[in-house]
């Protein structure tokens, strides 16, 4: 029996395989449906666990719906097959190279892809298992039209390169998005597991407005485990990533960001996170895990300095030309022009209208907590620090809790986004604690201006998608009010009209008037912002204001009654008229008051040029306004719907 063996072995092992090739040729052709060919010659090399079969010069078409007529075509290949897997019908090449191969890949939205073996190629059992691809030259062609992927990559192997000998070109569409990549890997590239120590691998890719650089190993390209490297990543956008990479990030300016990326198993780990948002720093970690019906972000991100320009696009609105021209080597967003062009229109809007994408906000759960411990005040609006912690749930935003010290005080609440409905049930639910109002209008501060401490709170609930659409149709109440303080008597004058007062101002100097208190309160009821209570009492005169805001039309309409508390010549006081649009309010006198005592003054100074100054004497009928009355007016809502609507916004 020893000698019988010893006689097959040696029969295998001097057997002319190459008679076998044009059989073969016909069995593979009839199995699967296609022509299969080796051209030149065939050998077989057999082991213990399986055989290494060496192909001089190999042809496999693809199926007839694929859009390249070759799966591969070779100079020549050698593979190791195991041979009991095909007792079960499964092909397992532990090792393929292949010189100079032409590769057309094809997948189709219904499952058929051109490497499955069997004739029903949407049938994935049928596709063989390879371990490790080495290719010496070469190209491949990919197509996934329904994922938006066409790709062509050149191969060139060059063993003076080290341990990075192969060097491959991209060009072509990924996720419907222009793409060029290039890069370096090792000699061998792990398909699948194949128990070897994961491979090098370099990329430089540019996909759409993002490129990414990175360096490292990867064990298992099939699926991108064992990923351990280093990357830099520049875009116009974070929300960009969406279409690339299924991560549901906010909009933002141009960013430029590194650190090192980690995969295993079904979790991303981006770790060390350094960069910049537009001009804001940031840094932290973050990780991805795709392991659940739904993935889930979480993390920590944290700014040193946050700067105000950068806030914009979260809400809707375009970056600032300052943000967006920030990070050297990435190109301003187009929309730039438009904004310049757009803010020298009188009649533009002024609330953000980019829509809620419900895609997104259905696509993952997350659970992110960001940080800035300093914000810059770039648009005049004194932020000082803020976090928020952003949870994402089966559709539902929630910024909870909300924080930011803006102006030495303090905003703090939660806004609710519940994306699980369309148009979106927005609520908010903010609070305003000592809020300077000198930082709070720096303008205002420049005149010698010594306000108190602002209170305030928002409770607004609606529907919509946007925050344009939603303010138009949103319900509840807004509340602020502060109190003693000082401010210009010469801004005072100018407010009520009095010229005499001006006039002596202007000559023996301005000085500060005492602000007793200000308070005011609207209710909102469908967009619209009606004033119940706005007044504004110094020791000098009492303000009365009255009238509405259309947030769904952005348009203005008050009038501001002065009741002045002294006697002066040269007065004009007449109620003051504040219409116009929220990007280009107007101001202005209403006329019947003012031509009544233009008259009584043409008139009399008909008579006498001297009595035409006494049309303009101000008696100063105006009292003092009940401070405790007016707060209090302020804080309670002005109805039992309005108190139930602000308390169900706080609560949800």
């Amino acid at each position: 029996m020893l000698g019988l063996l010893a006689a097959l072995l040696l029969v295998l092992a001097l057997f002319p395989w190459d008679l076998l090739r044009e059989p073969v040729n016909r069995y593979v052709s009839e199995r699967t449906g296609r022509k299969f060919e080796i051209t030149r010659r065939l050998d077989v090399d057999l082991g213990w666990r399986g055989a290494t079969i060496k192909l001089d010069g190999v042809e496999f078409a693809n199926p007839s719906w694929a859009r390249d007529p070759y799966l591969v075509r070779a100079e020549r290949a050698e593979f190791e097959l195991r041979l009991w897997p095909l007792l079960s019908h499964r092909v397992v090449i532990p090792r393929l190279a292949l010189a100079s191969p032409a590769l057309g890949l094809q997948m189709e939205e219904d499952g058929r892809r051109t490497w499955a073996l069997g004739k029903n190629t949407a049938d994935a059992g049928t596709a063989p298992v390879i371990g490790l691809l080495q290719v010496d030259n070469g190209s491949l062609d990919f197509l996934a039209a329904f994922h938006g992927v066409d790709l062509h990559a050149d191969f060139s192997f060059d063993t003076a390169r080290g341990d990075m000998p192969l060097s491959y070109r991209i060009k072509g569409r990924y996720q419907r998005q222009p793409l060029t990549a290039q890069g370096r890997t090792g000699n061998v590239l792990q398909i699948e597991s194949a128990g070897q120590p994961p491979f090098p691998v370099e990329i430089d890719a540019t996909a759409g407005r993002t490129r990414l650089k990175a360096s490292g190993a990867v064990a298992e390209l099939a699926t991108l485990d064992g990923v351990d490297a280093r990357f830099d990543l520049k875009g116009q956008n974070l929300g960009d990533l969406y279409n690339l990479l299924g991560i549901a990030l906010p909009q933002t300016s141009p960013y430029a960001l590194s650190g090192e990326l980690r995969k295993r198993a079904k979790q991303w780990e981006a770790i060390g996170i350094k960069g910049k948002l537009g001009l804001s720093d940031i840094g932290g970690d973050m990780r991805f895990d795709q392991s659940s019906k739904l993935p889930y972000l979480s993390g920590q991100l944290r700014s040193s300095v946050m700067d105000m320009d950068d806030l914009g696009p979260l809400i809707g609105l375009p970056p600032t030309e300052r943000s967006a021209k920030a990070i050297e080597g990435v190109a301003p967003p187009p929309t730039i022009t438009e904004v310049k062009r757009a803010r020298r229109d009188p009649g533009r809007k002024v609330l953000p209208i980019a829509t809620l994408d419900f895609e997104r906000l259905r696509a993952m759960n997350a659970d992110v907590k960001y940080t800035a411990d300093r914000i810059r005040n770039v648009r005049e609006l004194p932020l000082d620090k803020g976090s928020v912690q952003v949870k994402l749930n089966d559709g539902v935003l929630t910024l909870d809790p909300l924080e930011l010290g803006v102006a030495g005080g303090s905003l703090h609440g939660a806004i609710r986004i519940d994306g699980a409905q369309n148009p979106a049930d927005i609520r908010a639910a903010l609070d305003v604690r000592a809020m300077q109002l000198n930082r709070l209008i720096p303008k205002v501060e420049t005149m010698r201006t010594s306000f108190g401490k602002l209170d305030g709170r928002v409770n607004l609930s609606g529907r919509g998608n946007s925050v344009a659409s939603w303010l138009g149709n949103a319900s509840g109440d807004v509340a602020a009010l502060t109190g003693r303080g000082q401010f210009s008597n010469l801004l005072l004058e100018f407010m009520g009209l009095d010229g005499g007062e001006i006039i002596k101002f202007l000559l023996e100097g301005d000085r500060n008037v005492t602000l007793r208190c200000a308070a005011m309160a609207f209710d909102v009821d469908k967009g619209t912002m009606n004033s119940r209570s706005v007044v504004l009492d110094t020791e000098d005169t009492v303000f009365n204001v009255s009238g509405q805001a259309s947030l769904s039309n952005e348009t203005l309409n008050f009038v501001v009654r002065p009741q002045p508390k002294d006697k002066s010549i040269l007065s004009l006081r007449t109620p003051l008229v504040i219409g116009g649009t929220f990007a280009s309010p107007s101001a202005g006198v209403e006329a019947g008051p003012l031509a009544t005592r233009g008259a009584l003054a043409v008139a009399l100074g008909a008579i006498n040029p001297l009595l035409a100054l006494a049309a303009t004497v101000e008696t100063g009928p105006g009292a003092d306004a009940d401070c405790q009355e007016v707060l209090a007016t302020a804080k309670r809502p002005a109805s039992r719907e309005a108190a139930a609507g602000a308390a169900k916004a706080r609560k949800q």
